[in-house]
């Protein structure tokens, strides 16, 4: 089942994981794994470090224009 998230539009998805990542892709982590504690650490871990310091945030633009989602660490 897809989460929330997942059922936008690619060009909003894509817009907001641009201007808002750390945020965005963090909560998208959350959502997608609501079983997997440690995938929730993942997210919470992402909205902390600001995208794992700016280098996740590169790595999640690159692979949502190649994909049209979110592949590492999702």
């Amino acid at each position: 089942m897809k989460s929330p998230i997942e059922k936008l539009p690619f060009v909003l998805n894509m817009i907001l994981t641009i201007l808002l990542n750390p945020l965005w892709q963090g909560i998208n982590r959350i959502m997608r794994n609501r079983n997997d504690a440690v995938m929730i650490l993942v997210g919470v871990l992402w909205i902390l470090t600001l995208g794992l310091f700016g280098v996740g945030w590169i790595i999640d633009i690159v692979t949502m224009a190649m994909y049209k989602e979110v592949r590492l660490l999702a």
